[in-house]
């Protein structure tokens, strides 16, 4: 095999590892190694995950052993006598960005960046954001009809928002359906608004069966603490006593704050504003990214939606379609609010990846880009 075609071949099993550590490696990046001797053999391989510890490129020189003769994973690589690396991409983080690869130059290695560039950019998109700016990646995501309404008017809902449902029907299809869980494990943390609690009753569960470090984190914007205590949420919450569920509100009787602390519930104040009298979503995503949260997707109502985009928080979305037209001019659209008043302020979403589910599509793009500065 060309020497060009192995490098690929064996990056793609790198990234194939890397991805292993979606759920596991939060708050640090998903990184996979592969070791290989001259003649292209594969003699050691290596996923990090939070609590691994250790560097995917130690554990993958563990696993070589001999194979590869061997801190921080330059030092492993020079130590183990490593002739040659070939890398996706550099470290996301600004503050040592280059920094590993010049050591690996200056201590003879020939190094090798730039191939497959674009899939590991998509992986660790969520990391990037969060060690550049210390604030969580934000996607929205929604199901929602051709004509962009997300229920009818007074729906009768009962349903997980994961595609939101009306009229004892779903939106999308089992397949969409599916890939949400597939999302929702991807993500550190849901964020949704009371009216969706109180209107359709979500878990806002990682139902992917997929392993994670911790549990997803489900946020809830509450600015009266309006949160039912019978909600099958906070019933979860109480159950289960893995303190996965954050409210911010703005006020609270005491005693409904009393309760739902009892019933594990965690409860952080932060000011409202807007005219929604919604909590302040940045002082929200500055506290998440304090909390170590890296990624967060919102699964809110119309409210919420607007909310986030007339803030300027969101940098991604995930939009998922289904072939019906419901019409109306009651019927709850994707976002509503005051809107934007003209083209020229409309929320440009660039970088646009289409995936079909069924008969249904989804429309995946980015409002910024994660790795600006």
């Amino acid at each position: 095999m060309p020497a060009h075609s192995l490098d690929e071949a064996l990056l793609h099993r790198a990234l194939e590892l890397a991805h292993v550590g979606i759920g596991l490696a939060s708050p640090n990046p998903c990184v996979g190694a592969v070791i290989a001797d001259a003649r292209g053999n594969v003699v050691g391989t290596g996923t990090y995950t939070y609590a691994g510890v250790k560097h995917a490129e130690v554990l993958a020189l563990e696993a070589a052993g001999n194979k590869a003769r061997t801190p921080p994973c330059t030092d492993a690589l020079i130590a183990a006598g490593i002739q040659r690396v070939v890398a996706c991409m550099p470290d996301p983080n600004p503050k040592v960005s280059g920094q590993g690869f010049e050591r690996l130059r200056a201590a003879g290695m020939h190094v090798e960046v730039g191939r497959l560039e674009e899939q590991a950019r998509r992986l660790n998109e969520a990391f990037a954001r969060y060690i550049r700016h210390g604030t969580p990646l934000v996607t929205l995501k929604t199901a929602m009809t051709l004509d962009g309404k997300i229920a009818p008017p007074a729906a009768d809902r009962g349903h997980d928002t994961s595609t939101e449902g009306f009229s004892g029907n779903w939106i999308t299809g089992e397949a969409a359906r599916a890939h949400v869980q597939e999302l929702r494990h991807q993500n550190d943390a849901l964020l949704a608004g009371v009216g969706t609690i109180m209107s359709d009753n979500p878990l806002l569960t990682d139902r992917s069966g997929r392993p994670r470090r911790r549990p997803l984190l489900r946020v809830i914007l509450d600015s009266h603490l309006r949160l039912p205590i019978e909600s099958r949420l906070v019933q979860s919450a109480a159950a289960d006593q893995t303190n996965d569920v954050l409210v911010f509100c703005a006020s609270a009787d005491p005693d409904k704050k009393k309760q739902l602390e009892q019933l594990g519930i965690r409860i952080e104040n932060v000011s409202a504003t807007g005219p929604d009298e919604l909590p302040d979503l940045h002082a929200i995503l500055r506290r998440l990214g304090e909390l170590e949260i890296t990624s967060v997707m919102i699964e809110g109502g119309a409210t919420v939606n607007w909310a986030a985009l007339a803030a300027n928080v969101v940098d991604k979305v995930f939009l998922y379609y289904a072939p019906r037209i419901l019409a109306g001019s009651d019927s709850i659209p994707f976002a509503a609010g005051a809107g934007f008043q003209n083209m020229n302020q409309a929320t440009q979403v660039k970088r646009i990846h289409l995936h079909r589910f069924g008969e249904d599509f989804a429309v995946e793009g980015y409002l910024r880009d994660p790795y600006a500065e």
